[in-house]
């Protein structure tokens, strides 16, 4: 379970001028191991790249299902796939 995935999300809900995506790179971060970045979408989703083990990108899936996070989700979708790389840290954009 510990190889490496890439782990793409759409999260629905009030999650934009919320901090969420300033919040999701600081869960990724003390996860540790992740990279990738958060990004808002014109249609009010944020949309999440995280690449590392797969132990640890579902625990930052967790984080985002759970009741912790800033604003309101109503919805979660997630794709996984093989890392492509290319990331240097986790970034907010």
């Amino acid at each position: 379970m510990n190889e490496e995935a890439r782990l793409v999300v759409w999260v629905r809900g009030r999650v934009q001028q919320v901090g969420f995506r300033w919040f999701t790179r600081a869960n990724a971060l003390e996860i540790g191991g992740l990279i990738g970045f958060a990004l808002n979408l014109d249609d009010g989703r944020v949309q999440i790249v995280a690449e590392g083990r797969r132990d640890n990108c579902h625990r930052l899936l967790d984080w985002l299902r759970s009741d912790d996070t800033p604003g309101r989700v109503d919805g979660v979708t997630e794709i996984w796939d093989t890392p492509r790389g290319g990331y240097d840290g986790f970034a907010i954009r």
